[in-house]
């Protein structure tokens, strides 16, 4: 008598027939996130060594300075790139298998057997994605300007980590380019978003056929080009965010000191 797949999810949490070791990914994935959401509460929390110099924590970017909110201004800030992150198509696969195990990997039992998808309370709130994708849009030219100024660096030099008044000289250090690198990540998690890919041609049966087809196609085959490393992207973001964060904190801190490229 043949075990199906349907009747070894039906007998509980954890019923399989797989032989490999299929919970070290979301054991692994509950780790990573869990440890990111950790730390990102703790970086906002703090509000203090988020900027060195000519550089500026990506968790506190745009900086904003408020009387009026009693907490640390990147509350304010975080919402916007965490909701585009907690809401995208790849990370609702991740985190649901990692912390909900629903499910927890192919051909295994689940703790629940009723499925009502993103239909009710809080879950339907996942679509509104793509609003929070033309907000991580907005915030990708924001971090691109920190980084234009931290290639700005004051011809009298800076005294505890503090900009000097007076002329800017251009430069370059090594937080220039984890700031640089960090943008890049992160343009190209945003700009392969699912979403963002069937704005510019999920509504077109027919590029040549449609107003600015041409572009439009170009613009969709480049987003296709990103989307199909979406997962890739989407790691390699959220640890340069938190790397970067971790370098200027550190600076800033004085534990290391940033080297002058030139």
């Amino acid at each position: 008598m043949t075990t199906s797949v349907r009747d070894l999810q039906e007998r509980g949490f954890g019923a399989t027939l797989r032989r490999d070791a299929w919970w070290v990914a979301p054991a692994l994935t509950a780790l990573v996130l869990g440890s990111f959401a950790i730390y990102a509460t703790w970086a906002a929390w703090t509000g203090t060594n988020y900027e060195w110099g000519p550089y500026l924590s990506p968790f506190y970017s745009p900086y904003i300075r408020t009387s009026w909110w009693p907490l640390s201004p990147a509350f304010l800030i975080l919402i916007f790139p965490l909701g585009f992150r907690t809401t995208c198509y790849y990370y609702r696969k991740a985190y649901y298998r990692a912390f909900f195990l629903d499910p927890v990997a192919c051909g295994v039992g689940e703790p629940r057997h009723g499925y009502k998808g993103e239909t009710r309370f809080p879950f339907i709130l996942q679509n509104v994605h793509r609003f929070f994708m033309y907000a991580a849009v907005v915030f990708i030219f924001i971090l691109a300007y920190d980084v234009f100024l931290a290639t700005r660096w004051p011809v009298n030099g800076m005294s505890g980590g503090v900009m000097a008044p007076g002329l800017r000289q251009f430069g370059v250090g090594v937080g220039t380019v984890v700031m640089a690198l960090n943008v890049f990540l992160l343009s190209c998690y945003t700009f392969g978003c699912h979403s963002l890919r069937h704005l510019i041609g999920g509504g077109v049966d027919c590029y040549s056929c449609a107003r600015a087809g041409k572009a439009r196609f170009r613009l969709w085959r480049g987003v296709t080009v990103l989307n199909q490393q979406h997962m890739l992207w989407a790691w390699c973001s959220l640890f340069s965010v938190a790397l970067t964060d971790v370098y200027i904190r550190l600076c800033a801190m004085g534990v290391i000191h940033d080297v002058r490229i030139f």
